[in-house]
């Protein structure tokens, strides 16, 4: 069985399992097919709204796909969200990321 497989049995089997979607996401991104990946953040976002890593790989693959203003929403809201969380590893990387692309 392949990872998509696999996962998606996973997913079936638990909806709400946030572990497995994500890397259900990040599969998608290494095969190639950044859409589905999206698809499968936003999923994971709107079950698991402090899974702080969707924000982030969500902004990646948005600039890794010259869509600037959308990652920045991801990346503003990952930020909020890891703020509000206590994780300071990924508030420094995504607001390091927000930096980079210019906004402050």
């Amino acid at each position: 069985m392949d990872k998509l497989a696999a996962l998606n049995e996973i997913l079936q089997l638990d909806p709400a399992n946030a572990f497995a979607r994500y890397g259900l996401a990040m599969e998608h991104i290494a095969q190639g097919n950044p859409e589905a990946a999206l698809a499968e953040f936003a999923a994971l976002i709107a079950r698991s709204p402090d899974y702080v890593p969707a924000y982030q790989m969500s902004a990646q693959t948005l600039v890794t796909f010259g869509r600037t203003e959308a990652a920045l929403e991801q990346l503003n809201a990952g930020i909020a969200v890891a703020q509000r969380t206590g994780n300071q590893h990924a508030l420094a990387e995504m607001s390091a990321m927000r930096d980079e692309l210019g906004i402050r």
